[in-house]
């Protein structure tokens, strides 16, 4: 690569970013379009491959989509919306819980006093935060019913992404042969080689890792609905959205579940069958999910993920948290190939 095409990938770079920057408040439907569109487009090609033509194809796509959407409008939402209801009436028992049976326990096996510790103070502090969180949101629905003009903004962004999408999609694959066709020749090959290696780990992430938080979110949710816990679906799509980083989803899991359960059957045998569903979702995840969704794929590293979409909304806002993983995946790749070129350099081994 000469140093004028340095230049110019950087300068291209820069203006990327700050036309991001400047135009965030409006790009959120269309980075949401193109984010699905990615996802969707290797189904897509199958039943383009099948004999389907492409629209036809598309049109598919669309109508399983808007299936599991309905589906979820539908069966989920409202359920989630109960439960929630439930766990914030649950707070205080909670806190009696910790206040009579947990803070007793622990002085009496550690020898610690927590006589200082003010948990009243604490659950009032909690509640009056939940107050005002009802009535923030109270206040925006209002303001959003008050204002016509928000409302009609609200519905046109939302109304823009299916469309976007639908064009994203059909035009996929021709917009990616039009851009390998723009890169200048000399780097062509190499580009087109560090673009497959970001859709590798975007695809372990994207298409594996959050099919297998999926996956577990409805395992733990089936699980602890069979116990016959009430929090059931709230508590399993939480563990399974936490399982976005190993282990934390089960962690979050299990303690969320346990003490649901306690405060609901006051029976401490109710624990180890909350054990066993996360046990075997577990079991199922390392044995089953993880290998057959996510495979050997090389994924973005834990702490990547949790850094990119923290340091993204920081920047950007949520239109920084839908670029985050892209972005990082891409950083990634350089790396890797920055890694290799040093390794072979003779500021290396000389």
């Amino acid at each position: 690569m000469s140093d004028s095409q340095r230049w110019f990938f950087l300068i291209f770079t820069l203006v990327v970013g700050f036309l991001l920057y400047l135009l965030q408040p409006i790009l959120s439907p269309f980075l949401i379009a193109a984010l699905l569109a990615y996802l969707t487009d290797p189904l897509a090609d199958r039943l383009e491959a099948r004999g389907l033509s492409r629209t036809l194809s598309v049109v598919v796509v669309f109508l399983v989509m808007t299936t599991i959407v309905l589906l979820l409008v539908v069966l989920l939402i409202p359920r989630l919306g109960y439960q929630l209801q439930v766990m914030i009436k649950m707070v205080p028992q909670v806190f009696a819980m910790i206040q009579t049976v947990w803070i007793p326990w622990l002085e009496q096996y550690t020898g610690i006093s927590f006589a200082e510790f003010d948990l009243q103070s604490l659950q009032a502090l909690m509640s009056g935060h939940w107050q005002q969180t009802g009535s923030l949101v109270k206040g925006v629905f209002s303001s959003v019913s008050q204002s016509g003009l928000a409302l009609a903004a609200w519905v046109a962004n939302l109304v823009l992404i299916p469309v976007v999408m639908f064009y994203l999609l059909r035009d996929w694959d021709v917009m990616m042969d039009k851009i390998g066709v723009l890169l200048p020749r000399n780097v062509e090959r190499k580009v087109t080689l560090w673009a497959q290696e970001c859709d590798e780990v975007l695809g372990a992430f994207i298409k594996g890792q959050l099919l297998v938080m999926l996956a577990l979110g409805v395992i733990y949710s089936l699980g602890l609905w069979a116990v016959g816990l009430d929090l059931a679906l709230l508590v399993g799509m939480i563990a399974g959205l936490a399982s976005i980083v190993p282990y934390m989803g089960f962690i979050i899991g299990i303690v969320a579940a346990g003490v649901a359960a306690m405060l609901q059957f006051n029976d401490i045998t109710m624990l180890w069958w909350v054990g066993a569903v996360f046990a075997v979702g577990q079991a199922l995840e390392g044995m089953v999910l993880t290998p057959l969704l996510v495979g050997d794929r090389i994924g973005l590293h834990p702490v990547a993920v949790i850094f990119a979409i923290m340091a993204g909304g920081q920047l950007f806002g949520f239109v920084g948290i839908l670029i985050a993983l892209p972005v990082a995946a891409v950083i990634m790749v350089l790396l890797r190939h920055l890694h290799q070129g040093y390794k072979s350099s003779k500021l290396y081994d000389c």
